[in-house]
C-alpha cells in the first residue's frame, strides 16, 4: 500500500461526475488523498454538463477541471463553439481544454464531424494557452496528421490521454513537444509493447491518469476505477523508467505543473 508520507502524485485525467460514483465522491476523494493523490483533473465529456462538472471542482480543494465534447458524443451533442470554450476557460479552476481527439473504433460514422469538433478544440487551446486533452482510438494516421497540421498552422500544448496508440503515433506526438499520459493499461500483464512505447520516451514528458471509473490497474482490473488507484499505475511507471517510486513521483507531478500550469502547485 502507497502511504501518504510519500511524495504526492497527480491523477491528470477522471470522471468524477459520472453516476458510478454517486453517493461518495467526498470518501473517494479522502482515499485519494489517503494514498498520496493531492491534485486531480475531472473532465467533462458533454458540454451542457459543465456546471456540474464545475461545481466538483469548486467543492474540493485540488479538484480541477477540464471540458470539451468528447469525439464519441460529437454526433448527438450541439457543435462546441471557440467562443464558448474560451468563455469556460475564465474560471480559475479550468484547466485544459477537453477531452476531444477522434475515435473510429466505436463511432467511425461520425469521422468527419470528430474531425471539425477537433480542430475547433484545437483553436480554443491556442487561444486560451490551455494545454488540449486528446483521446485517440483506431486514428492514429488521421490523428497525427492534424496535429501535425495544427500545430505547423499555431503552436498549443497538448496531451495524449490514456495513451494506447501505436509507437508511430507517440513518436508524433513526443516531436511536437507533446505529453503522454500512462494509465492503467500500461500496468496490464500483456501491455508489454505499450510499456516499451513508454519506456522509449522521454521521462519528462509523461504524465500518468486513472480515466476513472475506467481501465483499474491491476489488482483492482474489471472492478470500478478510482483517483487512488493512480498510485498503482505509478508503481509500475517507475519500474518502466527505472526509478524509484519517489523519484518517479516527483517527476510526473512536475510534468504536470509544466504542462497544467492552471493548477500547478494548487494541492491540498
Amino acid at each position: 500500500m502507497i502511504q501518504a508520507a510519500l511524495p504526492p502524485i497527480v491523477d491528470s485525467h477522471c470522471h468524477l461526475d459520472f453516476p458510478d460514483f454517486e453517493g461518495e465522491r467526498d470518501a473517494l476523494i479522502a482515499r485519494a488523498r489517503e494514498a498520496g493523490v493531492t491534485r486531480m483533473v475531472t473532465i467533462c465529456t458533454k458540454l451542457r454538463q459543465e456546471p456540474q462538472v464545475r461545481a466538483l471542482a469548486e467543492a474540493h480543494d485540488g479538484v480541477f477541471y477540464a471540458a470539451g465534447t468528447h469525439p464519441m458524443s460529437v454526433a448527438d451533442e450541439p457543435m462546441a463553439t471557440v467562443e464558448q470554450l474560451v468563455e469556460m476557460a475564465r474560471h480559475p479552476k479550468f484547466v485544459g481544454i477537453g477531452e476531444t481527439g477522434l475515435d473510429y473504433h466505436y463511432t467511425a460514422e461520425s469521422a468527419e464531424i470528430q474531425r471539425e469538433s477537433l480542430r475547433l478544440h484545437i483553436e480554443a487551446a491556442r487561444r486560451t494557452q490551455l494545454p488540449l486533452i486528446i483521446h485517440s482510438r483506431n486514428a492514429d494516421d488521421d490523428m497525427a496528421q492534424i496535429l501535425t497540421e495544427e500545430h505547423r498552422a499555431g503552436a498549443f500544448d497538448c496531451v495524449m490521454h490514456c495513451f494506447s496508440s501505436s509507437a508511430a503515433l507517440g513518436k508524433a506526438a513526443l516531436d511536437l513537444g507533446f505529453y503522454l499520459s500512462m494509465s492503467g493499461i500500461a500496468a496490464f500483464p500483456r501491455s508489454t509493447e505499450l510499456r516499451e512505447i513508454f519506456a522509449a520516451a522521454p521521462v519528462d514528458r509523461i504524465l500518468i491518469e486513472t480515466d476513472s471509473p475506467y481501465l483499474a490497474p491491476p489488482p483492482y482490473r474489471g472492478k470500478r476505477n478510482e483517483p487512488a488507484y493512480v498510485a498503482k499505475t505509478a508503481v509500475v511507471g517507475a519500474k518502466v523508467f527505472g526509478l524509484s517510486y519517489e523519484d518517479f513521483a516527483r517527476q510526473t507531478s512536475a510534468n504536470f505543473d509544466r504542462l497544467f500550469r492552471k493548477a500547478a502547485g494548487g494541492e491540498a
